[in-house]
């Protein structure tokens, strides 16, 4: 008897809905700073990936599958919305992170950027369910917009 096929998306969207249902108490019991850097380079790491699917179908490096890209763009919008800025607590500027201080001393500002990455996140979800390539390009380059905004001013670069 043949083995049953699996779809290499279920176990990403699994790990995806774990740290959903981890975010929220995690954020809370941290054991310390280096546990909150590593959470949500963990976070930042699986949105790239999701991203990175996205934008191989957008870019034409991958065949467009409306049903895959809805299932990659629903995982970018769950850690965009509720995983991966959880983890940016006190304390946690210093250390193994990328992260500059000016996350904590320009607060205002980092959360209008964050605010604005939810923004455009949230309208690629509306783009993605019309099925409409050309809208999801548009809404998929406002969010590399967004995440490389936020990224210049609140990241050291490697």
């Amino acid at each position: 008897m043949p083995l049953p096929t699996m779809n290499p998306l279920r176990p990403s969207l699994a790990v995806a809905m774990l740290a959903l249902l981890t975010a929220l108490p995690a954020a809370a019991q941290y054991r310390n700073a280096d546990a909150a850097i590593k959470y949500r380079q963990s976070a930042m790491s699986l949105q790239n990936n999701h991203l990175g699917r996205i934008f191989a179908m957008v870019n034409g490096q991958a065949p467009f599958d409306a049903k895959v890209m809805n299932e990659n763009i629903e995982i970018v919008s769950l850690l965009n919305s509720r995983v991966q800025f959880a983890a940016f607590i006190e304390g946690s500027d210093k250390g193994n992170t990328r992260a500059k201080p000016e996350i904590w001393a320009e607060k205002d500002k980092f959360s209008a950027a964050v605010a604005k990455s939810q923004d455009d996140v949230n309208k690629l979800v509306a783009a993605g369910k019309t099925g409409n390539l050309d809208q999801i390009k548009a809404a998929a380059g406002a969010v590399g917009q967004s995440c490389k905004a936020c990224h210049d001013a609140y990241q050291k670069p490697q």
